[in-house]
């Protein structure tokens, strides 16, 4: 059950609206604490991941991920209330689900009723949405899929203390840790409590190459590839001292040489 005083963090990339949203939630529930603003879809995942709001004010259309595809991610952590402009064909998708909505432009009897909604669910835990997220991507024409069926597009990894949200194209390559992953990035690196075979199946192919056992690299990073005084080939990559090996089993990627 919630607390009398529940938080929630609103993502929407209008910036107009999003103060709009903040500031009549300050006038019509002041017991709620919005304890963070997202401008993007990443940012809304880095933050609900940080923050564990118990309400997600969410626009469906956002840069970086769409709130469909943040909504796949954070399912049954956080109440969610879509943001919407869509028309009355697409919101048919709500009518049976126990997730709410806001229409754009923003009208203030919808978010009353949206809110007053809000604190009868507050006492249990937030509804499964996957059937719902399902029917508004039909719905809308968006057709985005669970992200475990498409390439990844970020992960969320662990640098000491902090979560952070790393685009995959940041990543310079992943290296097997024991139990973990690293994500070697330019200047630093994170840990993931992900193989690299799991991450195989949902890197894109194109991008991410399995040079070793334990390596996949980015494409896009590599600068060159020579031959070391075996005669064994080897990464060099555009940023970094460090040389990665490739295993002859790897070797077919680079048979031009």
């Amino acid at each position: 059950m919630i607390a009398n005083h529940p938080t929630a963090l609103v993502a929407e990339d209008e910036d107009t609206l999003r103060s709009e949203i903040v500031e009549r939630l300050g006038t019509l529930w002041p017991e709620l604490t919005v304890v963070g603003e997202a401008a993007d879809g990443l940012q809304a995942l880095q933050l609900t991941d940080e923050l564990r709001p118990d309400i997600l004010f969410l626009d469906i259309q956002m840069p970086g991920a769409t709130g469909l595809e943040v909504a796949h991610q954070v399912a049954g952590r956080t109440h969610i209330v879509f943001i919407t402009a869509y028309d009355q064909h697409a919101l048919q998708a709500f009518e049976h689900g126990a997730v709410d909505y806001l229409l754009k432009p923003l009208v203030p009897a919808r978010l009353f009723a949206a809110l007053t909604r809000l604190r009868e669910r507050l006492a249990g835990p937030p509804p499964p949405t996957h059937a719902l997220l399902d029917a508004l991507a039909a719905a809308t024409g968006t057709a985005a899929p669970p992200l475990q069926r498409a390439p990844l597009r970020w992960i969320n990894a662990s640098v000491g203390n902090t979560l952070r949200v790393i685009t995959v194209d940041e990543v310079l390559y992943f290296e097997s840790d024991n139990k973990y992953t690293r994500v070697v990035v330019a200047g630093g690196e994170a840990l993931i409590r992900k193989s690299l075979k799991e991450l195989l199946d949902e890197l894109d192919p194109q991008q991410f190459w399995q040079i070793h056992r334990s390596t996949v690299v980015n494409a896009a990073a590599i600068a060159a590839v020579t031959r070391d005084y075996r005669g064994r080939l080897q990464v060099q990559l555009k940023q970094g001292d460090e040389v990665l090996q490739v295993a002859n089993s790897h070797a077919y990627r680079f048979k031009t040489m």
